[in-house]
């Protein structure tokens, strides 16, 4: 039987129901409906799937980011049209194999015994011989009883009178080729039906027909009304359960594209304990969970570990170790002022919570995200590599811990609070402040990394503020105040100017004093340098920035470079008398003039010029915390799940049978000779011609008519 392209041809009925009906049975249809599934496969293995808008907008841009979404690649293998097409496919294949299959059975129960015997000469693979001494029927039944030793199903077929009058011996075997085709077909429907029992068709048919609704707003879990609520009963779920260490949830979340649905368990998921190892480059080894699973209706109670790859069952559903998040930790921070004459404060938050702050007349809204305990980094080249320190960016430093090729030194840098400060009109900065500081230098001080970005695919951007000889940013803060205090600024510039120049001199004293007093003032923010359009003079913002431009205006070009080595000069010894007024204002021993001082003060100098460009008023450090962990599990009910592995087990028996099973028809023709005996011919077809197949019958020849070589010929 060979099979055909063509469907079901319908006998009655109009030519469009006819045409449809051929069309969706036959196998080019299916074969394109599988080419469709590929496609969309691959684009949802290449397109992370169920992301947030916002991702999809940074990464691909608006228009594509809308494709997206009204195509719904974002979820492909829950798109109508995904779960449309493996409808189609079902139906599809089901034809294909009710059109098939009663002709695949009807040719295996069929043994052709009714073939002429000048068919049989028209054979690529025959044979004739005479077999002296033997009468035909003992020829015949001899040849049937070895055939069917052999694994061959055989027929016998007697024929008197006319000239062909004789046995017809027919076999045949490898009859699995043909059920391998039934088994394969089969598996795609069964795979095909396993995966609309799984996928999202049962929970969106209860939001088109049972009144359910997707909920889009926020809010508690419990505040949610029942008709955004699916029952403990639905057949088929697939969703996540966050717990806290300490707390139970029997309430699962699945998502919907524009919102959520909750699915109700029969039972409660207790997390009393959550374990996480770390590898060296701070990616977790190992994380699972130590859970009580309650049941709702009975109360009984079973204590079960879950581990990634190795879920617990219970009420037919499947509980996996998916991630783990923060379970709300209590954190206590202190706002740093990044501005003279800011006050200092303390606040208390859980991670996910929110805390409403004042900046004079503007409204910020705090939002604690989150709390990493470890932070490893590569700090492989960072020791004496001269690099540039005024360079926030820390990922360029210390880079991925996972780069291959380099040499790593990986080290734990301690915890870090993570939290956005968002204003009145909705839009928000994400800040990452580390809780200790970090040499990053050996030569160099240890520093305060504070992070900001302004979009979710930006990296951090870190400010370096240097820690004091206490392990702590005041010495910094008091520095920024006196930078602030025009009487402390007089008051260094007048240390300096006695430091370096005799005080007899009196006009080159008062040249130096003005000097050292505007570029203090430049740097400090106080002295307007920057020309505008309408020919006033605008505020720089200060530091190093505010230097260069004054060289730009004020210096002849050729002059530019001895002026602005010596006012960077000028600048950092005036800066150190400050420094030290700062110390005893503080009631603090002054710093001797080393190169351990002069380290500090350069990175302190460096953090006072990029402080200009942090875009918050407060630094919010983290002091003391409580962690909290949480686990997030997956659970489901997939009644499809043995289907597909049913599935998978026939298509891999089909598979194997249709490829490595050859069907093969033998007929061997015994007749009386006219000196005495019997003469034979015998003829063999195969599916598939091959080597094994020329050996198998010369094996045949050898075995039944005692001759070694066939007749080959190529079969038309």
């Amino acid at each position: 039987m060979t099979a055909s392209t063509h469907g079901l041809r319908l006998r009655s009925g109009s030519h469009a129901l006819r045409a449809g009906v051929e069309l969706l049975s036959s196998m080019r249809f299916a074969i394109a409906l599988l080419t469709v599934i590929c496609i969309a496969s691959v684009i949802g293995t290449v397109l992370k799937q169920n992301e947030p808008l916002s991702n999809y907008i940074n990464q691909f841009g608006p228009f594509w980011a809308q494709v997206f979404l009204a195509a719904s690649l974002d979820a492909v293998y829950s798109a109508w049209w995904f779960l449309l097409i493996l409808a189609f496919l079902v139906v599809s294949t089901s034809l294909c194999i009710a059109r098939n299959t009663p002709r695949i059975l009807a040719d295996l129960r069929s043994f052709k015994e009714n073939i002429r015997v000048q068919g049989l000469r028209a054979f690529g693979l025959r044979a004739e011989a005479p077999l002296d001494g033997e009468a035909p029927e003992a020829a015949a039944r001899r040849i049937g009883q070895q055939l069917a030793g052999g694994g061959w199903k055989v027929k016998l077929q007697h024929r008197e009178g006319g000239p062909d009058n004789g046995w017809m011996v027919a076999a045949r075997a490898g009859g699995a080729n043909k059920w391998g085709y039934i088994a394969a077909h089969g598996a795609i429907v069964l795979i095909c039906l396993g995966g609309l029992l799984d996928g999202d068709l049962i929970v969106r048919a209860q939001t088109w027909f049972n009144g359910k609704s997707v909920y889009h707003g926020g809010g508690l879990i419990t505040d949610v009304p029942a008709q955004h609520r699916l029952a403990v009963s639905n057949p088929t779920f697939r969703g996540n359960v966050l717990v806290p260490e300490g707390g139970q949830s029997s309430v699962a979340i699945l998502n919907q594209g524009s919102g959520v649905l909750l699915q109700e368990l029969p039972f409660a998921i207790e997390l009393k304990k959550f374990i996480v190892d770390y590898y060296s480059t701070g990616m977790p080894k190992l994380f699972a969970s130590e859970v009580v699973l309650h049941d709702l209706a009975t109360g009984e109670s079973k204590e079960a570990r879950i581990e990634v790859n190795h879920p617990a069952s219970w009420k037919g559903v499947q509980i996996y170790q998916s991630s783990f998040d923060d379970g709300g930790s209590r954190v206590k921070l202190q706002a740093m002022p990044m501005t003279a004459g800011g006050r200092r404060f303390e606040l208390e938050g859980n991670i996910g919570g929110s805390t409403a702050l004042s900046d004079g007349q503007d409204k910020l809204t705090l939002e604690y995200t989150a709390l990493r305990v470890i932070n490893v980094e590569n700090f492989a080249g960072m020791q004496g590599s001269g690099a540039d320190v005024r360079r926030v960016d820390l990922q360029s430093h210390l880079g991925s811990a996972a780069t291959a090729g380099k040499s790593r030194e990986l080290r734990n840098i301690g915890p870090s609070i993570g939290y956005k400060l968002r204003d009145a009109s909705g839009q928000a900065r994400e800040f990452q402040n580390y809780m200790v500081p970090v040499a990053m230098d050996e030569d160099g001080p240890p520093v305060f990394l504070l992070g900001v970005r302004e979009q979710p695919d930006q990296p951090f951007r870190y400010l370096r503020v240097p820690a004091d000889e206490q392990g702590a940013m005041d010495g910094y803060l008091h520095l920024r105040d006196a930078l602030a205090d025009e009487g402390l600024r007089r008051q260094a510039v007048d240390r300096y100017v006695a430091r370096v120049l005799d005080p007899a001199r009196t006009e080159q004293v008062e040249q130096l004093r003005v000097s050292a007093t505007r570029a203090l003032g430049l740097f400090a923010g106080v002295e307007r340098m920057k020309p505008v359009a309408d020919g006033a003079l605008q505020r720089s913002a200060g530091g190093w920035q505010a230097i260069a431009e004054f060289i730009d205006l004020q210096v002849p070009e050729a002059e530019r470079e001895r002026a602005g080595q010596v006012l960077v000069r000028v600048v950092n010894e005036v800066l150190f008398e400050l420094l030290n007024l700062s110390r005893e204002r503080a009631g603090q021993a002054p710093l001797p003039m080393d190169g351990k001082s002069q380290a500090w003060l350069t990175q302190a100098v460096l953090s006072l010029s990029d402080a200009h460009f942090y875009p918050a008023p407060m630094a919010l450090m983290l002091t003391d915390f409580t962690q909290v962990q949480a686990s997030v599990f997956q659970v489901a009910r997939a009644p499809g799940r043995n289907v597909v592995y049913l599935g998978c087990a026939l298509l891999i028996v089909g598979i194997f049978a249709m490829l490595y099973v050859r069907e093969r028809r033998l007929w061997v023709w015994v007749a009386p000779a006219a000196g005495g005996g019997s003469s034979v011919v015998m003829a063999l077809s195969s599916n598939r011609r091959n080597q094994d197949t020329d050996r198998e019958f010369a094996h045949l020849c050898s075995r039944l008519l005692g001759r070694a070589e066939p007749t080959k010929d190529n079969e038309p």
